[in-house]
């Protein structure tokens, strides 16, 4: 979503850098050019002025204070950094839980918003934190609301109380109270209500939310909104808040290819933050918004936290620290390896997304735009038809073998001989980059990107790297005191 945003302030930073000693002309023209992408990202006007006064305040009076070089262009970036942030919300905020069970949540919305899935997505969420939620259907409005919110629970195996048939049928207001009294009896930690939501904000609209709220009294309302609206969901959102109130947002739609304008007002605008977002159909898309991460990945700094926090649930403990064991003897990287590395990321979704959350992705976008997520099935299939030997040692991969690995994958022989070619370059970077940077050897790979791109660090731990052997004398004499010494 902030893609082109975020191409545009790469520019400026990078135009600001190569300047050497910064002035206040510099940093003028730069707020200028901020404002326009700002502007253009469809942010309120009334964001951008008041972002704009404050870098320009800030930057010039700290403009005496910095030294001549790259270090001032850092200076003025980092001023930047902190002030997103503040508009992004300062920071995450998390639910808060009732000192008596359960703890009731209660969205509201638009229709069309995503609500439905959301709460789907909220229930599985906690559901993996060793919460009990429960899903309440109190949409009874729109057709098939009913149904699909049953659907949604049953694929993340969350309950559902669906005591109505909904479709115009049954009072919303009488399934939330139901609702809490089961839960209670039943021992559910969290009910999470999904409210009816309109095309537009209405009257009915709204005196059906506030009487919901007023009947289950939740400890949450979190109003959902679909981030692609731009300038009408902050509208929307000031609306909800005089009428119904609410304590925080959830973002929905944040991967479609929208200007994002509505994540950069709304948080500043309403004076609430943003505390979940939602960022794919799936249900496992879904997270707590962190406003320092968001930061970073409209500057173009990536997103390395969220990326490792997916990897660490992605990847096996066990498996792990067999991998750190293993670097730290200094044995080499293996297809063996290399395949559990391939299935560790197919759990992590998306590679496009993935890709997209490292430092200087925008300098990749039309690799990553082009990238086939396929080829990570494909890649997976010619290894998995390798025999042990030869996932362990490459080097016996004779013709024949690559024949019959190929017909075994459903692939041709060129495609075996360009990954073996792809892995033995990676393998031989990793014995000279074991403690350097970089992604891990199978995201690199399945990108075609240089080798050396794939040497990443698997143990914080130095390991040292087998000594060579030395080269034998072909004097016998020679070699003889080479033996003894």
């Amino acid at each position: 979503m902030f893609d082109s945003l975020s191409t545009k302030l790469t520019g400026v930073f990078s135009s600001l850098r190569s300047r050497g000693k910064i002035n206040s002309s510099d940093i003028e023209n730069t707020c200028a050019d901020i404002r326009s992408a700002l502007l253009e990202s469809d942010v309120a006007l009334s964001v951008v002025d008041s972002f704009i006064d404050l870098i320009r305040e800030k930057a010039l009076a700290a403009l005496p204070n910095l030294q001549s070089g790259s270090n001032q262009a850092q200076a003025i970036f980092e001023i930047i950094n902190v002030e997103l942030i503040e508009i992004l919300g300062g920071a995450a905020r998390r639910i808060r839980f009732a000192k008596n069970p359960p703890t009731v949540i209660m969205l509201a919305g638009l229709q069309g918003a995503g609500k439905t899935t959301l709460a789907g997505k909220l229930a599985k969420f906690y559901l993996d934190q060793g919460d009990t939620p429960l899903l309440v259907a109190s949409d009874l409005q729109r057709p098939n609301a009913v149904t699909q919110l049953q659907v949604v629970g049953e694929s993340v195996g969350v309950p559902v109380f669906a005591p109505e048939p909904g479709n115009g049928v049954g009072d919303p207001v009488k399934v939330a109270e139901q609702a809490l009294v089961f839960a209670k009896s039943k021992l559910y930690n969290m009910i999470i209500v999904d409210t009816a939501g309109r095309l537009g904000v209405d009257q009915e609209l709204m005196q059906q939310a506030i009487d919901i709220r007023n009947a289950v009294k939740p400890d949450e309302i979190l109003f959902v909104v679909d981030a692609m609206i731009g300038q009408d969901s902050v509208r929307t959102a000031q609306a909800f808040q005089e009428g119904v109130g609410f304590d925080g947002v959830v973002l929905t739609k944040l991967d479609g290819d929208a200007r994002g304008g509505a994540a950069l007002s709304i948080a500043k605008l309403t004076g609430l933050p943003i505390m979940f977002s939602s960022n794919g159909e799936k249900l496992t898309d879904f997270d707590i918004f962190y406003p320092e991460r968001m930061a970073s990945r409209i500057l173009g700094m990536g997103d390395v936290a969220t990326l490792a926090e997916q990897a660490k649930k992605a990847l096996d403990t066990e498996s792990s620290a067999k991998m750190e064991e293993k670097f730290a003897r200094g044995d080499d990287f293996t297809l063996e390896d290399f395949l559990e590395q391939l299935e560790a990321m197919s759990k992590m979704g998306s590679m496009s997304k993935l890709l997209g959350m490292l430092p200087g992705a925008g300098a990749m976008k039309k690799q990553i735009e082009n990238f086939d997520e396929s080829e990570i099935v494909r890649t997976k299939s010619i290894v998995q038809s390798m025999t042990p030997l030869e996932r362990q040692d490459p080097k016996v991969l004779n013709g024949s073998r690559r024949a019959r690995i190929a017909l075994g994958a459903g692939r041709k022989v060129q495609d075996v001989n360009s990954l073996v070619d792809k892995f033995s370059a990676a393998q031989k970077m990793m014995r000279q980059m074991r403690n350097s940077g970089g992604m891990p050897p199978a995201m690199a790979q399945s990108m075609g990107m240089p080798a050396g791109m794939g040497a990443g660090p698997i143990s914080s731990r130095k390991s040292q790297a087998p000594a060579k052997k030395k080269s034998k004398s072909g004097n016998p004499a020679k070699r003889a005191a080479e033996e003894r010494g």
